[in-house]
């Protein structure tokens, strides 16, 4: 085995593959992506900026579009391009959509032609911190500027959620990464598989042991996961985590401060988890599940409890039984002395971009705008069962019962609704170290505090190595 930063910089270079540079020495990147293929010459010219076409796209210019084609697949992205077609129907506009990112984009970024929008999400999503640290993604501060589609009295900004904005922005004032989709992230359960053992969500971490130790009785697991994909473990996990000691613990995990991971709380919360597996409540073979198949033992009443994130509800649907009752909840309480009195996870989601050398930057921008009129969210809402970072779009709507769970915990939590900044940040930390020592602690091949040392010897050389663009909070 490596040092952590020699492990560091193995993944930087790795994280790098997505623009097709791993055999480019980590010192060399930016050069080496500065002067990948493509020019500003490539690009089309400009329009006429009006008040129909604020961001004075070119009328006769091609838009090129690759969706990711996941759980929320690609019929709203395509809805939105019948829009853009009918204002521009001179353009030719392609769609593409596909579950490999990178290793369709891979090529093109390499040789300077990517498409002008891409939703980069999924297993096989380009590391944002690495593309905007390479400079290869546009500016999108001139679509937050331009009037919205919907009110021209009104910015494309004021017309987002709270802090959708915010989490694009990596440097400087610079907004780099429009999130669509709208998450709401927790523990994730059947009240109809509740009601079997005459049971409501468990207010505390002791009624959730207990209610386990019930289940297990009856032949059902308390909680399965993503084995195979073990950061989705942080979607319950980190609103827990600031639960119990606040919303600055996350904050520092966020900043790579020195002994953040090493935090009570961080402790607490993982010898919490750590019990479940201790104890057998969680369900046997679930470290080998991918986060379809374990969601299908959850549909199937295998297992009580799983942490996801709003997509579910449309992702699962084939196996989710029409009765099932979805909701979702925070983190149960661990003691009398937890800092906040609730928490959840809830962040902007499914990541679009433009790509720096995109032929047509200003096409693609438009067609973000018309992704956030309301009637496109409405249509998105409609259906895949999740928000959109549209604040509105739902007044009429019948929502699913995960969905409307969602909206009635996100009131509920209010101002304590946390956002982890460093999973976009630090992709690969967060994916690909801090995921797989969670599930190593939740396979039972590490203690709590073999994991705690673990994930901050990886953090610490995160923010030790120079090579790495680093962020924070401001």
């Amino acid at each position: 085995m490596g040092s952590p930063s020699d492990h560091t910089r193995r993944d930087l270079i790795r994280r790098a593959a997505a623009l097709g540079l791993a055999a480019v020495p980590a010192s060399g990147l930016l050069t080496a992506c500065a002067s990948s293929g493509g020019s500003t010459s490539d690009k089309a010219a400009k329009g006429e900026k009006s008040a129909g076409n604020p961001l004075g796209v070119n009328a006769g210019a091609p838009l090129d579009v690759v969706i990711f084609d996941g759980g929320f697949g690609d019929a709203y992205a395509k809805d939105a391009q019948k829009i853009y077609r009918e204002k521009f129907p001179k353009a030719d506009v392609k769609h593409m959509a596909t579950q490999k990112i990178q290793s369709v984009l891979q090529p093109r970024f390499n040789g300077g032609t990517p498409p002008d929008l891409i939703d980069n999400s999924g297993a096989e999503q380009m590391d944002l911190g690495v593309l905007v640290g390479q400079k290869q993604l546009t500016d999108l501060t001139p679509l937050l500027d331009a009037p919205s589609y919907d009110d021209p009295e009104k910015k494309v900004r004021d017309t987002l959620r709270p802090g959708v904005a915010e989490m694009g922005r990596f440097q400087g004032d610079a907004v780099h990464v429009l999130y669509y989709a709208y998450s709401v992230f927790g523990v994730w359960y059947s009240q109809k598989n509740l009601d079997r053992f005459d049971a409501e969500y468990p207010k505390t971490w002791d009624d959730m042991l207990a209610l386990c130790a019930r289940a297990k009785k009856k032949g059902v697991a308390g909680w399965t996961y993503a084995g195979k994909n073990p950061y989705y473990l942080t979607f319950a996990l980190y609103p827990f985590i600031a639960k119990i000691g606040g919303a600055e613990v996350l904050r520092a995990i966020d900043d790579l401060e020195p002994d953040a991971w090493r935090h009570p709380a961080v402790r607490d919360a993982l010898e919490a988890y750590h019990e479940l597996q201790r104890k057998g409540y969680v369900l046997r073979g679930t470290p080998g599940l991918t986060h379809t198949e374990s969601q299908t033992a959850w549909t199937e009443g295998d297992a009580l409890f799983i942490p996801n994130g709003s997509w579910v509800e449309n992702e699962a649907k084939a196996t989710m039984p029409k009765d099932f009752e979805l909701r979702v909840a925070g983190p149960s309480a661990l003691n009398g002395s937890d800092e906040l009195p609730a928490a959840l996870w809830a962040a902007g989601g499914e990541p679009f971009i433009v790509p720096a050398k995109a032929k047509n930057p200003e096409g693609g921008m438009e067609q973000l705008r018309i992704m956030l009129s309301e009637k496109s969210s409405r249509n998105f809402t409609g259906q895949v069962s999740s928000l959109t970072s549209f604040d509105g779009g739902t007044d009429g709507l019948t929502l699913p019962p995960g969905l409307g769970s969602a909206v009635e915990a996100l009131e509920q939590t209010g101002e304590n609704t946390v956002n982890p900044l460093h999973t976009g940040w630090y992709g690969a930390l967060w994916k690909e170290r801090i995921g797989a020592a969670l599930g190593e602690m939740m396979a039972g091949r590490l203690t709590p505090g073999e994991a705690v040392r673990k994930i901050q010897a990886d953090a610490d050389a995160t923010a030790e190595d120079d090579s790495i663009t680093h962020y924070r909070h401001r």
